[in-house]
């Protein structure tokens, strides 16, 4: 990371849109400097912004990622901040395991729907093959 990046320099560090960055901005994630009308990101808001992704993707909340982010600026001591990132992710972990459960069950009611689809599709074919064949003319 250089030590100051512009708003397309830092996108294409991050794999971002400069959109994306500018909404961040407008959430108070990152506060870039002004040049000459050009946005300057100094290596705190790349740190802020590494950390927004991170949180990003282990699907935090716009706020629960500002929180933990205004924490890491404010923290005299690291363990205030790691106790609320801990409670953080046990919040994530449960959502996502009940996510799965929810899954799971869904995905058992949907192979109980094809099990007696398949079956009343094989009582059908039966009933329509003897239906089909030509009945037996009286001698």
């Amino acid at each position: 990371m250089n030590e100051t990046q512009t708003i397309t320099e830092l996108a294409r560090e991050f794999g971002v849109t400069t959109r994306a960055i500018r909404y961040w901005e407008s959430h108070g994630l990152v506060s870039p400097a002004r040049e000459g009308g050009n946005r300057i990101y100094s290596k705190r808001d790349q740190t802020r912004l590494k950390l927004a992704l991170r949180g990003k993707r282990l699907g935090l909340s716009l706020a629960e990622i500002k929180d933990l982010i205004d924490m890491y600026d404010t923290a005299e001591d690291e363990s205030s901040q790691l106790l609320s990132f801990l409670g953080a992710l046990a919040q994530r972990r449960a959502a996502l395991e009940q996510q799965r459960d929810d899954i799971q069950a869904v995905l058992k009611e949907i192979a109980r729907f094809e099990r007696q689809c398949r079956e009343m599709l094989k009582s059908d074919e039966g009933k329509s093959a003897s239906r089909s064949r030509p009945k037996k003319q009286p001698r």
